[in-house]
């Protein structure tokens, strides 16, 4: 298989329209037609993770933390990512990253988060609810099947567990050539009338350039005839793609318990979990969310909840969402909060693609490798 069959169905599983618009996901480096057998997967792409994926004999690495999110002028190899790129492409691995897409995706990082600390995920902390077109495409009836493949295979007609969804009726279509067109039928100049079949179809509103590109290219006609009638968002909430997620413990716990359950839960790192709130207090209802998380400090406050997990929390925000009676907080180590993510993808891996050989790499990239506390001495 290729580099490009790996990637479609990433794709599909992690929707790259579901990244945030700072994000950078996709491919990174390798040709997307070069032949693959053996992937490696990881949380983040450092020099020790690239040099285990070519010992490895991977020819692909797929990591949630893009390696060039942030502009570079350089990737030289005596840079510290070009060195990384430099490395694997010497060593014939691609590099591809899912990131915020795949912690917004249904199942996604998120949704790990939530299973490993003992929740059922429902509805994400900050959905991604989007809108709906209506299109209506009149076309010759002999080329209807040839452009409903294409507009099906840009993302049109997919409503919930359902593809290739349309309605089609017949009815008849005019126009006349000026002396400037090229038409595909008729003569310039004269009246031109043909039996046309209408395609009725819906699409994500996110799908709409890629749907008229697919449209124009698949039309036997230089000038299509279609209609587009926006509509509003109606997914429900509880499977919404986005954000985060909320969910319930089966039965309330006190709140120092469900700390050591979410400890236990995650793998370890020497930073472990601090966490602050009562601890004898019950607790039932939780949010996560994978890596940096306080941006959602108010959001969790206002839904509800009684414990937010999340990572890389800073003092002020903390101590401000405290006092104004925001839920208990537990701060993660961020690299455990998302490294369980690559167990997933590695179903995912294997389910579509049983012949590709798929590792995941023992590499623990949290850069924290020290804790300390005071010594105390007795009495």
């Amino acid at each position: 298989m290729r580099v490009s069959d790996i990637m479609a169905v990433l794709d599909a599983a992690y929707p790259p329209h579901l990244a945030e618009s700072w994000d950078a996901v996709g491919l990174v480096c390798g040709d997307p037609e070069a032949e693959v057998d053996r992937v490696a997967l990881a949380l983040d792409c450092t020099q020790e993770v690239a040099e285990a994926a070519v010992d490895a004999g991977a020819q692909m690495l797929i990591v949630h933390h893009p390696l060039l999110m942030r502009g570079v002028t350089s990737v030289a190899a005596n840079t510290p990512k070009g060195k990384v790129i430099h490395t694997l492409i010497t060593g014939g691995v691609a590099l591809f990253s899912a990131h915020t897409n795949a912690d917004s995706a249904r199942p996604g990082v998120n949704d790990k988060l939530a299973e490993l600390v003992g929740i059922t995920a429902t509805r994400p902390i900050k959905p991604k609810l989007f809108g709906l077109d209506k299109w209506g495409v009149q076309v010759p009836e002999a080329d209807a099947e040839a452009v409903k493949d294409a507009i099906f295979a840009a993302g049109a007609g997919e409503i919930g567990e359902y593809s290739q969804c349309a309605f089609s009726f017949p009815g008849t279509g005019q126009f006349k050539a000026s002396t400037s067109a090229n038409p595909a039928v008729g003569n310039i100049g004269e009246l031109t009338t043909i039996t046309e079949l209408r395609i009725e179809f819906v699409a994500g509103r996110n799908r709409r350039s890629a749907i008229i590109d697919a449209l124009r290219h698949s039309h036997p006609y230089e000038e299509p005839a279609f209609d587009i009638t926006s509509l509003e968002p109606t997914a429900d909430i509880n499977t919404a793609y986005g954000l985060g997620r909320i969910g319930e413990l089966p039965e309330p716990m006190r709140f120092k318990d469900f700390v050591q359950q979410v400890a236990n839960a995650l793998p370890e790192t020497e930073w472990g979990i601090r966490a602050a709130g009562d601890p004898e207090k019950l607790v039932k209802k939780i949010a996560v969310s994978s890596g940096s998380g306080d941006s959602f400090l108010s959001d969790v406050a206002a839904l509800g909840v009684d414990v937010y997990v999340t990572s890389d929390l800073r003092h002020h925000p903390v101590d401000e969402h405290l006092r104004a009676g925001g839920p208990f907080i537990i701060d993660t180590a961020h690299w455990a909060s998302e490294y369980p993510w690559t167990s997933q993808a590695k179903e995912i891996l294997n389910h579509a693609l049983p012949e590709l050989e798929v590792d995941i790499l023992p590499i623990r990239t949290d850069p924290w490798t020290l804790s300390a506390h005071p010594n105390k001495e007795s009495d």
